[in-house]
């Protein structure tokens, strides 16, 4: 499989780039490889990089963009952060991504059996963690099903917020960044949430 150049960059769409992770991931659960020359990738993206998305996903060691969309050199720009949160650094990432480097797709990715989701449903209170986990306290306040045991160890509470907080960040890149929304208004780019489950390897997109 060849690196990804401007031509056929251009030629993509937002559901085209979407599709090519969907595809990714079923390879990777189904623990299919496409075959790829990292050498000859290596020479091919020396001069210049043409990603097609951007994935904003967990630091957790078990979710890598590239190994579960299986993607090689130069085909996606990967942000990490714990919790998947977004501050301004991120969001002027995205924005360079997509207006200069023409990806086609933004995911907001999140994951199962998430420590930061865990962290903060416990209230978690040290170093700088504390206003890292501060971000994801609006995805608690949101979820409103669970009454009782809101705690970390509450799987389907801490999911709840999971997803929740994917949503949030997804929302507030387009009211944070009028680069994105204009580019997503006018269907160059799209902006969507999904959940990588650390148990199976399938991502679900909402």
């Amino acid at each position: 499989m060849r690196t990804h150049t401007k031509e056929t960059q251009d030629q993509l769409t937002p559901d085209l780039a979407l599709d090519i992770l969907k595809e990714g991931n079923e390879r990777f659960v189904m623990n299919i490889k496409a075959h790829r020359n990292l050498l000859e990738q290596v020479n091919d993206t020396s001069s210049g990089q043409f990603p097609f998305a951007a994935i904003l996903s967990c630091i957790d060691s078990r979710t890598s963009a590239e190994l579960i969309f299986d993607q090689g050199l130069g085909d996606i720009f990967s942000i990490r952060i714990a919790g998947n949160i977004l501050n301004e650094d991120i969001l002027g990432s995205m924005e360079f991504a997509c207006k200069f480097a023409g990806s086609k797709l933004i995911v907001v990715l999140g994951h199962t059996k998430c420590g930061a989701i865990e962290g903060a449903c416990n209230n978690i209170v040290l170093g700088n963690i504390t206003n890292l986990l501060s971000k994801i306290k609006p995805a608690i306040e949101l979820e409103k099903t669970t009454l009782n045991d809101r705690t970390g160890s509450n799987i389907s509470f801490v999911q709840n917020v999971t997803i929740n907080n994917v949503l949030i960040v997804v929302n507030k890149i387009k009211e944070e960044s009028s680069i994105l929304r204009e580019l997503c208004d006018a269907n160059l780019i799209n902006i969507i949430g999904g959940l990588h489950d650390i148990d199976t390897g399938q991502v679900t997109f909402f």
